[in-house]
């Protein structure tokens, strides 16, 4: 992978004045491949004790077109720990002349309450709304934090398309306070000064230029230069802990959860009903979480330290809902009245997965599940969901680190990884072609793992008529229709779901004359095509391991023989594998397809042979056969 940091030109810092808010100020170099130029951002953090600090920010940014118009507008957030003492801006036009300002009680005071059921979360918004390009804004905010939670991170070069001209970030701290740090993808230092009974920790950096993102590369977390910052000794809202190493962090948790697993005597009464006279271990854990998602469903409620901390297992027995932490404290409060010890895992949730830093002990998960270890074998709960199978993370927990809290401290552990064998989907299809050219297939498919995550929300999160929706709007076919669908499930740790399609394709076979031309994989085909001319910087990313299986037999009309049969094709290469196969007989046509590939990474000095393996794929793939009608 190349480095962003051999691009990046440090030079002398500076301050923008009144005077240099003119766009023609820009070096060139910062406008090249860029949508907006942060042309000074300095972010001050003074640490008054561990639980309070005020933090000052000052933002000048240059959008250049519509594309950079997220910098234009400004949010700034307050909760029961942070509150808002001042926010001015400023709009300017390319020449540096000022044409509006703004203040505090012109900001638009929003809920983040989302989906959330109750969240003390708010927002301060506004947006000079420019349309005349290009033009610079100019926000300064200062707030009080009183409980400490976390510290902002410092990435200077913000995302991609946007160049950095000045980029500072100090911390000032009582000269005993441990000011934890760590540099990623870069070296940056700060300088260290002290005063008095304080000390100063500042970074910045002059001239950076705009990178971009490249399909299927590394998310921008992976590639863009940034200095991690985090407590060491920290309080907020009565509870002390301190973030120096990872048992110490899930000593903090456990003082969080301490005495909040207590359930009522009718849930305590249940739980006995439905175990006691079960001897396995994984039975019990099963009928526990099916119990789990009978009886609950997921609401997030976030108030003050509820950030971190759990609700009681009552409250949830109670209310029946919980957010994630509070469904996974009563996952292990169910257990442990079953004698069964759970364990309580913060997880980051989602597809794009920032990478965990095992040695930079802070709070890096956005979600929180649940697993019960048994012996070299773990059962992995997510407690949020009312159907996914027991032990089966997939594609939003599954291959990750996470922290796992014990009694001791807190542990690195890592969800299952799910492999090309794990993740199938198999196909086999048995479809007519009348003489008109109209297909008509019954399709069976069997999806396992990560590859069954979209057909199990078919079947149990979508009503029918989205079902059919969704359904007639997936496949790449001409004019079809998708008249019946029936969805069959295995729950286990590698879940199974097998689908029946019954599918009705007008014009799928083109007619010419005598001739027919007909694609043989009717449903499967790759449509993943690679430019060529690129220059590639990053390395390519595969996220995730698959196996394809088409069984396909379609039977055409009578009276036809092949004029053009596309040739068997077979690859086996370090991108993946590929075989396929096709025979005509006088009635049918029989088609093989099975197409491998495993999650991974390539440097930019194999994306040319990417390409290629790309288009065979796609060639192969959208193959035609031709047959000619006997005279």
């Amino acid at each position: 992978m190349k480095s962003i940091l051999s691009c990046l030109l440090l030079a002398v810092s500076f301050s923008l004045t009144a005077q240099s808010y003119n766009v023609a100020l820009i070096p060139d170099s910062l406008k090249k491949d860029a949508r907006a130029v942060v042309r000074e951002e300095e972010y001050i953090l003074e640490i008054k004790s561990p639980g309070k600090a005020v933090s000052k920010e000052h933002d000048i940014y240059t959008v250049l077109k519509e594309a950079g118009d997220a910098l234009g507008g400004y949010s700034s957030r307050y909760d029961k720990f942070i509150s808002i003492n001042s926010i001015s801006g400023s709009l300017y036009d390319s020449t540096g002349k000022e044409l509006k300002r703004m203040k505090k009680k012109d900001m638009e005071d929003v809920s983040a309450v989302g989906q959330n059921l109750m969240d003390d979360e708010r927002y301060k918004e506004y947006n000079f709304y420019c349309r005349i390009y290009p033009y610079t804004v100019d926000y300064q905010e200062e707030k009080d934090i009183d409980g400490i939670q976390g510290f902002e991170d410092w990435t200077p070069l913000y995302n991609s398309g946007i160049s950095t001209q000045h980029s500072k970030y100090v911390i000032i701290a009582p000269k005993e306070y441990q000011v934890r740090y760590k540099p990623v993808n870069c070296n940056f230092q700060p300088v260290i000064t002290e005063s008095g009974d304080k000390k100063t920790y500042t970074w910045e950096v002059s001239n950076l230029p705009a990178h971009t993102t490249e399909s299927y590369g590394p998310v921008w977390s992976e590639i863009a230069p940034h200095v991690l910052f985090a407590p060491s000794d920290f309080e907020a809202q009565g509870y002390k802990g301190n973030m120096s190493s990872w048992e110490n962090y899930g000593k903090f948790i456990n003082q969080l959860r301490q005495g909040r697993d207590v359930l009522p005597e009718d849930i305590k009464k249940k739980v006995h009903e439905l175990t006691d006279n079960l001897k396995d271990p994984r039975e019990k854990v099963y009928v526990l979480y099916d119990f789990l998602q009978k009886n609950t469903h997921y609401i997030s409620v976030q108030l003050g330290i509820g950030g971190w901390q759990p609700f009681p297992a009552d409250y949830v027995a109670a209310k029946r809902y919980g957010d994630c932490k509070a469904l996974s404290n009563y996952m292990i409060a169910l257990l442990k009245e079953a004698g069964i010890t759970g364990k309580y895992v913060e997880i980051w949730g989602g597809r794009d997965v920032p990478d965990w830093v095992d040695d930079f002990s802070f709070s890096q998960g956005n979600h929180v599940i649940s697993c019960v270890p048994m012996g070299k074998d773990t059962i992995w709960l997510e407690c949020t969901s009312q159907t996914e199978s027991p032990g089966f993370m997939g594609s939003f927990t599954g291959n990750r680190k996470a922290v796992l809290i014990d009694e001791d401290g807190g542990h690195i552990v890592r969800t299952p990884v799910y492999s090309a064998a794990d993740n199938l989907q198999c196909r086999i299809v048995d479809a007519t072609i009348g003489d008109e050219g109209n297909l008509d297939a019954e399709v069976d498919t069997k999806y396992t793992g990560i590859s069954q995550e979209y057909p199990h929300d078919l079947a149990d999160e979508y009503s029918a008529d989205d079902r059919t929706k969704a359904l007639n709007e997936l496949f790449n076919l001409p004019t079809y229709k998708v008249d019946k669908s029936r969805y069959e499930e295995q729950k286990g740790a590698i879940p199974i779901v097998k689908e029946n399609l019954h599918v009705i394709c007008q014009n799928y076979a083109t007619i010419s004359g005598r001739r027919l031309f007909i694609n043989p994989n009717l449903i499967d085909r790759s449509s993943r095509r690679l430019p060529a001319d690129s220059v590639r910087h990053y390395d390519f990313v595969e996220k995730y391991s698959f196996t394809h299986i088409d069984s396909i037999t379609i039977k055409i009309p009578l009276g036809y023989q092949p004029e053009a049969v596309p040739q068997d094709i077979a690859i086996d290469c370090k991108f993946g594998k590929y075989n396929a196969a096709v025979r005509v007989t006088p009635d049918k046509i029989i088609y093989y397809r099975r197409y491998e590939e495993s999650k991974s990474r390539f440097p930019p000095s194999d994306y040319p042979d990417l390409v290629k393996f790309y288009e065979r794929l796609y060639k192969a793939d959208n193959s035609r056969i031709v047959l000619v009608k006997k005279t």
